[in-house]
């Protein structure tokens, strides 16, 4: 069983994300063999980001969204030995937000440290967790190509071919999360860093102002 409770911008800054799955554990006749819960890397929110993060890292979270998903996986793993993924900016076809913020025009947070997984790759890990036979209690979801921003917005760009986005007046900020359990498990991912993803994705679709 997988779930993916994980909040979206229109849900309340602090969702319940715990009630859902004490409902759920009551209303299973049998806890399943394998279970996966689908959080997130944002619960590093209050770490400082000038280290890379590892998924023997303690989870740091400083707002209500972030403390809502960390205590989702302490009662995940309470409720039925949850194996816990953290995916990190995941994207894909109908997962385009900054390729059209790109094609728009519109500032963006150019210093901001990111992190990203294809969703390609994302359902190949999460495939990969429920038929092994000992997996990881704990594995971040991520390419293990960090970039800022900044880069990939600039590399979308001149596959549109029109001029990089402007900047907002920010600061470094975000995190840099390690790939490296996740290439352990699945070896070469499909697309192992942000270029042949968006590369893949602008090819396919017309992005065009």
């Amino acid at each position: 069983m997988v779930i993916t409770l994980t909040p979206d911008a229109t849900e309340p800054e602090s969702p319940d994300l715990v009630n859902p799955l004490r409902r759920l554990a009551a209303a299973l006749p049998a806890r399943p063999r394998r279970v996966i819960l689908v959080s997130s890397t944002r619960v590093f929110d209050g770490d400082p980001g000038a280290r890379e993060l590892t998924e023997d890292d303690a989870p740091a979270p400083a707002s209500q969204r972030a403390q809502a998903l960390l205590d989702s996986e302490i009662e995940a793993r309470r409720l039925f030995d949850a194996v816990v993924i953290r995916p990190a900016g995941i994207y894909g076809p109908g997962r385009e937000h900054l390729i059209r913020q790109v094609a728009r025009g519109l500032p963006i947070d150019r210093n901001r440290r990111t992190n990203r997984i294809h969703e390609s790759d994302l359902v190949r890990a999460l495939h990969e967790l429920l038929r092994m036979s000992t997996p990881p209690s704990t594995l971040h979801a991520v390419d293990g190509h960090p970039a800022t921003r900044g880069e990939v917005a600039d590399h979308i760009a001149r596959r549109l071919r029109i001029p990089p986005p402007p900047a907002l007046p920010t600061g470094p900020s975000g995190h840099i999360i390690s790939g490296r359990r996740l290439k352990a498990l699945l070896g070469t991912l499909r697309y192992p860093d942000y270029r042949s993803g968006y590369d893949d994705i602008i090819a396919a679709g017309d992005f065009r102002r």
